[in-house]
């Protein structure tokens, strides 16, 4: 594991990254980066999903919706489906980019902060410390 400040540029690293992707809808990427509270999470793609990660490392969180154009495809857009966070949660159907970010923004896991640098298995031992 490395500093919380590499981590924010292993963030931003992979937002830049999906700004040149054909993956995944680039309207898409460009209203999540926007939004703060997501702009600080790990994000990656997935079946042409936009996930969200509260780590920076494989194995990523999976305690966050995520968005997926209803019409598969590279770099296909809306209407969306938001889901999560697991794949049997279904949320709902969005029109738009903006509204499909909103409802993800809306089910935010509490204290949803900068993404950790390391893995999930780090981030749950370093919370369990914290709880003490």
């Amino acid at each position: 594991m490395t500093t919380n400040a590499s981590g924010a540029d292993k963030v931003e690293a992979a937002w830049q990254k999906l700004f040149a992707s054909d993956q995944v809808s680039a309207e898409l990427v460009a209203e999540a980066h926007a939004e703060p509270q997501l702009r600080q999470l790990f994000p990656w793609i997935g079946m042409w999903e936009l996930h969200f990660s509260r780590c920076t490392e494989l194995r990523w969180t999976w305690d966050v919706p995520y968005i997926g154009p209803t019409a598969a495809g590279p770099g296909h857009a809306g209407p969306y489906y938001v889901e999560g966070p697991s794949r049997t949660q279904k949320i709902g159907k969005a029109d738009t980019a903006q509204e499909a970010v909103a409802m993800v923004v809306e089910r935010l896991p509490a204290n949803c902060g900068p993404a950790f640098n390391g893995t999930s298995e780090e981030l749950e031992a370093y919370e369990s410390r914290r709880k003490l």
